[in-house]
């Protein structure tokens, strides 16, 4: 049964579900809402679900921090697909209510700061209070919690309200990225348009540390899309740095500064390499493109070989 089942940060009707329902596998799988993004994940660890869709990053507010988190020191896992989904709120609200009406207002944390400058010139006195996710918000709104909720216009259906506004964000093109996680196996097969992830450790926090984690991709020639220090929770200044960067393990660069991190960190998590969904091809200078890679072992060999 756990072959046939994803789950998802619920409950039904979050921006988690409107993006996992574009995956075609999404047809032909159960749907299981879950309450948090570490229940969806821990699901999957005990078996009980082949794969689940969470959120991780934004473009407002960067990473989504509990998954970062979970991903980074719960049991391991791996990223399989990705998923851009374009954002915008509707502020719902029970039949009969209008905008004069709220007094509370209620979302995910991620959502207020989409809405913040919204929220300011249109319900200056409205009191904020966090839920689990948007749907979540809806929900509360539903059993009368709070006046009104931020979350996907998609929802009202589902928890019976009324859209008071739509189309609410503070930053055009706003999106989400969410994460297909499974357990770990063989990374996705290489597009040529591909992403890896990964969670290092300094071996020791000494000058130039970080300097030598960024010079293992420059000198590769590999682009970092995104790094984030996470606290490790062994005590004030203690990190370690979450890193999306371009390419694939398989690529001969990306293999190369996988295996130069191993080196110099005292430990590496690999996440993943999976298809990038915006589909982008990484831009490879010929120095760093795999055929140069092969050329210099070859050499590499011939001058063991005495044939140099």
């Amino acid at each position: 049964m756990s072959a046939s089942r994803y789950t998802y940060l619920g409950p039904a009707g979050t921006f988690t579900e409107a993006a996992l329902r574009t995956l075609p596998e999404a047809a032909t799988r159960e749907l299981v809402p879950m309450v948090s993004v570490p229940a969806a994940l821990d699901a999957v660890r005990a078996g009980e679900a082949a794969g689940a869709l969470v959120p991780i990053e934004n473009s407002v507010e960067g990473g989504i921090t509990t998954t970062l988190d979970e991903l980074a020191a719960g049991g391991h896992l791996m990223i399989y697909r990705e998923v851009l989904l374009p954002i915008a709120f509707a502020l719902l609200a029970r039949p009969g209510t209008e905008l004069s009406d709220v007094k509370t207002v209620t979302g995910h944390p991620a959502a207020q700061a989409q809405v913040r400058k919204w929220l300011g010139q249109h319900l200056p006195e409205a009191v904020w209070e966090s839920a689990a996710s948007n749907a979540d918000g809806a929900r509360l709104v539903q059993e009368g919690r709070y006046d009104a909720a931020f979350a996907g216009e998609f929802a009202a259906a589902t928890y019976g309200l009324t859209p008071l506004v739509t189309d609410i964000h503070d930053a055009q093109n706003a999106a989400t990225r969410f994460v297909l996680v499974g357990k770990p196996a063989r990374p996705a097969a290489r597009t040529g348009a591909d992403k890896t992830s990964v969670v290092l450790w300094l071996r020791e926090n000494h000058p130039g540390a970080l300097l030598e984690l960024l010079q293992e991709f420059a000198g590769r020639g590999v682009s970092m899309m995104r790094i984030e220090s996470r606290p490790t929770g062994e005590g004030i200044g203690q990190y370690c740095f979450s890193v999306d960067c371009e390419g694939h393990i398989t690529d001969r660069r990306v293999g190369e500064v996988l295996m130069g991190l191993k080196r110099i960190c005292q430990d590496v998590r690999f996440l993943g390499s999976y298809p990038r969904a915006d589909e982008v091809v990484a831009e490879v200078r010929p120095e760093t493109d795999d055929d140069a890679f092969l050329a210099a072992s070859d050499w590499l060999t011939r001058c063991l070989d005495g044939r140099a």
